[in-house]
């Protein structure tokens, strides 16, 4: 816990510091935390392998963006309909994916998923293809102006820390011991009464709800949205984030999105073909820290301490 406090407290602290480079190049890391923390909660917390929870995020971001560019509505109605719309969709496509586990699932998932990018990309005359949609603004809420680095950096800070204290209750709950079980065991908690199904398409949709969340969060940054936003590329980068930072622990994805983000936006200034080194970091981490950076060093540090 105290941990968490300090970095809560340097998060809080950062645009007094720093930049306004630095502070969007943080608040584009706490979005993709807050993706990367829902794809936990399927690969980490319940053993589901995905490569399609861009779609989530995507879809979020254009059906608050067709709202309010299409039907003229603003934010407080634009923002429901996307959440509502993207969880619904989430609950329909669980029931198509989880009649696989392991491969079956994750080809499944990228499948779904790329039938709608392909859709955000052919379908011109409601989301003008690869023009993206144009023209968005962010929502101030209680009149706060959000158009400020610094102001929306807040924000993201807010809405992230809220949803990893709702994400980290859900799998500390009794629900969360069930989605480990159905993890290690599927087989004995059917034996013990438990509907494994039923747990992993609760899961699925809660995850694909914290996947929407994000996606406001994206389009409200960006100010703009582009079938990218849907692609595999965007989901692989979420799932290599995870297992980077630590599959099935509350601080992998925070870390993973960190390193990832960095070597995106950072790094390829100075590097042109900064995914090979995106890939190689990998490498690195899997061959020396396989259960990820936070799990590894804590490893380190304890047979440091033994050691001491």
């Amino acid at each position: 816990m105290k941990r968490w406090i300090v970095l809560l407290l340097a998060c809080i602290a950062l645009p007094l510091v720093s930049g306004e480079y630095y502070i969007n190049l943080a608040s584009q890391i706490l979005i993709f935390a807050v993706f990367a923390s829902s794809i936990n909660l399927l690969l980490g917390y319940g053993g589901l392998p995905t490569l399609g929870h861009a779609a989530y995020l995507g879809v979020a971001a254009y059906l608050s963006a067709l709202v309010a560019l299409k039907f003229g509505l603003g934010h407080l109605a634009a923002a429901p309909a996307a959440l509502v719309g993207t969880t619904l969709m989430a609950a329909a496509f669980g029931l198509i994916a989880l009649r696989a586990t392991g491969l079956g699932f994750l080809m499944l998932t990228l499948a779904l998923s790329q039938v709608l990018w392909g859709t955000a990309l052919r379908w011109v005359s409601v989301t003008d293809g690869d023009n993206g949609l144009r023209g968005l603004a962010r929502p101030a809420p209680f009149g706060i102006n959000l158009d400020g680095a610094t102001a929306f950096y807040y924000f993201s800070l807010v809405i992230t820390v809220i949803a990893l204290a709702f994400m980290a209750r859900f799998v500390s709950s009794p629900f969360g011991a069930a989605l480990k079980g159905t993890r290690d065991q599927a087989r004995r908690m059917s034996a013990l009464g438990h509907d494994v199904w039923m747990i992993r398409w609760l899961t699925f949709i809660y995850a694909g709800f914290w996947g929407a969340v994000s996606g406001l969060l994206f389009v409200y940054y960006h100010k703009y949205i582009h079938p990218v936003s849907l692609s595999l590329a965007n989901s692989a980068e979420g799932l290599l984030a995870v297992i980077a930072g630590g599959s099935g622990t509350l601080a992998g994805p925070l870390v993973g999105a960190a390193i990832v983000m960095l070597l995106k936006n950072y790094v390829s200034a100075y590097v042109e073909r900064w995914n090979m080194l995106l890939g190689f970091v990998f490498v690195v981490i899997v061959v020396f820290m396989p259960e990820g950076v936070v799990p590894g060093v804590k490893r380190l540090w304890r047979r440091f301490i033994s050691r001491a």
